[in-house]
């Protein structure tokens, strides 16, 4: 990928093709399962550093096919979310946690707020940094903005099966999911569910507030169950099957995309 696509404004967090003029911007907040030097593994057993605990398998590529698909700008973190959590807030317990599913995190017990600052400071300011800055700059150029984020869940959880295959969930500003879901006919092989396996009251809106609803973004996530994302050939049929929801969507929500067939703007 040539430097001109690919940006890293820290070692943190990475911007895929800043300057693209579709009309959605794209965030994948767990894309990396990395845990710098520094952290120690956070002390994780091997079989648990690079699970679904760690990140979120998939969504970084899916998001990348999409980024193509519409021309779009991604904004990604290059950290495992257990260091931190992009999308939770600096208060929130789970922004760093003890424990992810059946996976206890020990580099995370304890935390001074020292520790937490830091973490603050190392990881999450430089991502909503980057996202600010890709909004401020689409701002100035006069180019309408939806905000998407790309996530994936795990089939089973607490040992209950997980039916949903593709979540779409909002907060409070709806119209993205709403238009969106008008369009789930047209994946009649696929379970489609509003705001599952999750929801706002689980805590997973934290981007979709403070990048889309505070900047007045139309705004959605997309959660994608990672069985479903296994290989290259998985991704991009998943990506082709999002854009049969996402395009109708964006025309219902009176944007269209800049340009078709995958290309990005210099």
């Amino acid at each position: 990928m040539m430097s001109s696509e690919l940006e890293q404004l820290s070692p943190n967090v990475e911007i895929l093709y800043r300057y693209a003029k579709g009309p959605v911007l794209l965030l994948c907040e767990h894309a990396s399962y990395h845990i710098p030097e520094c952290y120690h593994g956070l002390g994780l057993a091997p079989a648990h550093r690079r699970s679904h605990a760690a990140w979120d398998p998939g969504a970084r590529d899916v998001a990348i096919a999409l980024s193509g698909l519409l021309n779009a700008p991604l904004v990604a973190s290059r950290v495992s979310r257990l260091v931190y959590d992009c999308n939770r807030p600096p208060e929130a317990a789970s922004a760093m946690p003890e424990r992810s599913e059946i996976v206890e995190v020990p580099g995370n017990r304890g935390l001074t707020s020292v520790q937490r600052a830091a973490r603050v400071e190392a990881v999450y300011e430089p991502f909503c940094k980057a996202v600010t800055q890709v909004l401020a700059q689409r701002k100035a150029h006069d180019i309408p903005t939806v905000l998407i984020t790309v996530h994936s869940f795990t089939p089973t959880f607490h040992g209950r099966v997980r039916k949903v295959e593709i979540g779409i969930l909002h907060d409070a500003d709806r119209r993205l999911a709403d238009a969106m879901l008008a369009n789930a006919h047209r994946l009649a092989h696929r379970c489609i569910q509003r705001n599952a396996p999750y929801g706002p009251q689980d805590g997973v809106t934290h981007s979709l507030v403070r990048h889309g609803i505070d900047n007045g973004l139309a705004n959605v996530m997309i959660e994608i169950r990672n069985d479903l994302l296994v290989t290259p050939e998985d991704v991009h049929s998943m990506a082709r099957e999002l854009m049969q929801l996402i395009q109708p969507a964006l025309t219902a929500l009176g944007v269209e995309l800049a340009h078709r067939g995958g290309r990005h703007d210099a």
